[in-house]
């Protein structure tokens, strides 16, 4: 007797071959709005939001943490901080900035998820950036103690209190590194 081959392949190669079909149309038609300005559904922002998650754990699962207590390593951060991440990610009694009312999706307020992040998983973050966010890699341009400077400064951020921002503001000075 012969064994009749089951239709079930056929159809998953069916439906893969129309799914394809369907995406590539949509994808080509234009029709998925990309404008900054209007905001992804619930589904799309969680999608992205565990995929972006998973991923810096995964790929920041085999960093080592140097000490993060060094003299000078928060001041140093403030710095790095103050200069390149404030229009995004904003700054102690600060609510917004223009820069971040015209971001999708919107920067975390690293006051209030910083902890949510190991420091090896910030490390990660600040040298490489994370796609389609606005996060920039700042890898390229400032090496691994100066990242590892900025997550020091990061690990005492969320306690700040505007005042003490402006304290640390005032320490700080205007100079900054020329090399960065």
């Amino acid at each position: 007797m012969k064994q009749q081959k089951s239709p079930s392949i056929k159809i998953i190669a069916g439906l893969a071959f129309t799914g394809l079909i369907v995406g590539f149309t949509v994808m080509y038609s234009g029709v998925i709005n990309v404008a900054a300005t209007y905001p992804h559904s619930s589904l799309t922002q969680l999608v992205l939001h565990t995929a972006m998650k998973q991923s810096v754990k995964y790929h920041a699962s085999n960093i080592s943490v140097p000490p993060l207590n060094q003299p000078g390593q928060v001041l140093n951060g403030f710095r790095h901080y103050r200069e390149m991440c404030t229009g995004c990610h904003l700054v102690p009694g600060v609510s917004s900035s223009e820069i971040r009312k015209g971001l999708m999706p919107k920067p975390p307020k690293l006051q209030e998820t910083a902890r949510s992040w190991s420091p090896a998983e910030l490390f990660w973050i600040i040298k490489n950036g994370v796609r389609m966010t606005a996060m920039p890699a700042w890898g390229p341009s400032h090496n691994d103690e100066k990242v590892w400077e900025m997550v020091a400064f990061l690990q005492k951020f969320p306690d700040m209190t505007a005042a003490q921002y402006a304290a640390m503001d005032k320490q700080a000075g205007e100079d900054v590194d020329d090399d960065d």
